[in-house]
């Protein structure tokens, strides 16, 4: 937000509530995963699992938007040698 529009604030109550949404989505989208899992008789979770419970989970664009950011986040991980 700081970075869109500087002279913005969120206020604690909003944080809580966004904070709650963001876990909530995560959760969904681990079990989601899990189904997928357990449907297609695996027994590691890739990211191909992840991909697809997000693009399942999150509509349209914000779909397409997760997967790009995560994958990046992903190729940055591995390529810092954490």
């Amino acid at each position: 937000l700081k970075q869109v529009h500087p002279e913005t604030g969120v206020s604690k109550k909003s944080m809580s509530i966004m904070n709650s949404f963001i876990n909530d989505i995560f959760d969904r989208m681990a079990l989601e995963a899990t189904r997928l899992i357990r449907y297609n008789k695996k027994s590691t979770l890739s990211s191909r699992e992840i991909q697809t419970a997000v693009r399942l989970l999150l509509p349209g664009e914000l779909s397409k938007h997760a997967v790009s950011e995560g994958t990046k986040a992903v190729t940055k991980y591995t390529t810092s040698g954490a």
